[in-house]
């Protein structure tokens, strides 16, 4: 809120994972939220959450001056987010054009602050870049932080986001985890923040943000076989997974591209996800604490929460 009252503010990526459980907490604070929505479905799904959908895409200008307009906060959430991709230029096109288009808009628009989902992946040194992900994240927040130009942004940088409603990407690998299928791993180092923690956190950068300053939103740093054995703790399974040695994995990440090429496929597994698996990501969240005052939930909590939503949507099986 601005100085204790509602306002009204725009989203972009209302219907994904993050965006809609930024609009949920926006909604709930009592916003009045306009959501952008490229498809039927998508305004659906943001209508639903009890925000209002504007028909438009990202990378179209004259959808975005209409989505953004009368707005006092924008939360840029959109984004590709794919490994191994067959043609990144969608992802470049995405993320780094189409934040370039939505600061355009909000700063024709006269909206006083952007808050721009980033990555925590684009924490640290960033050359070699691990994924393309990686690098159009980094690059994106680059030039929404150059071309403000009297706009406020703040940046937002989630580590892995995990909780109810996230079953794919790195959310899968906790589904299949929980169903008991998962046999094979890397024992690297990987960090979470909940989904809930997540978005209160952009909402928190939006009042108590600095503009120019990002803020990583990390709640836990833990190791993968211990993240295995808290969720055999919480299922009641004796998941045992093979962890694969380095070099198996980077034979597996060529014969995976080369297989895909044959088949004109992308590929469940290449020589950047090899990269990427094998990064200790080691992030810390406790910047958030101190400026934004956003707490963490405990990581046991996220883990059993999210265990107990594949259970009720019925993706445990038998």
């Amino acid at each position: 809120m601005t100085n204790g009252h509602a306002v009204t503010v725009a989203v972009t990526g209302g219907s994904g994972v993050v965006g809609a459980a930024v609009v949920r907490h926006l909604v709930d604070a009592g916003h009045q939220v306009r959501a952008l929505a490229r498809s039927t479905s998508s305004g659906a799904s943001v209508a639903a959450l009890g925000a209002t959908p504007v028909p438009g895409d990202v990378l179209d200008p004259t959808s975005l001056v209409e989505l953004v307009s009368g707005s006092s906060w924008v939360f840029h959430v959109a984004g590709v987010n794919q490994l191994c991709a067959r043609d990144p230029k969608r992802m470049w096109n995405v993320n780094v054009e189409g934040t370039r288009l939505v600061v355009n808009a909000c700063r024709r628009a006269g909206v006083e602050r952007m808050v721009l989902t980033s990555s925590a992946v684009t924490i640290g040194d960033h050359e070699p870049f691990l994924s393309d992900y990686e690098r159009t994240k980094t690059e994106a927040e680059r030039l929404a932080f150059s071309e403000a130009r009297g706009l406020e942004v703040v940046a937002v940088n989630p580590s892995s986001v995990q909780g109810p409603g996230r079953a794919t990407g790195t959310g899968a690998l906790i589904l299949n985890a929980a169903r008991g299928k998962l046999r094979y791993l890397v024992d690297s180092t990987i960090s979470l923040v909940d989904i809930n923690d997540c978005a209160r956190g952009h909402l928190l950068a939006a009042v108590r943000g600095r503009p120019g300053e990002r803020y990583v939103l990390s709640g836990a740093t833990i190791a993968v076989s211990e993240a295995v054995d808290l969720l055999n703790e919480i299922t009641g399974r004796s998941l045992n997974p093979r962890y694969l040695p380095l070099w198996q994995l980077r034979t597996l990440g060529v014969i995976g591209e080369l297989a895909a090429k044959l088949l004109r496929r992308t590929p469940p597994i290449c020589r950047e996800t090899v990269r990427v698996m094998t990064q200790n990501h080691r992030y810390d969240g406790s910047r958030a604490t101190e400026d934004l005052r956003l707490t963490y939930t405990p990581i046991r909590q996220t883990i059993e929460e999210t265990v107990e939503w594949f259970r009720l949507e019925g993706l445990l099986g038998v």
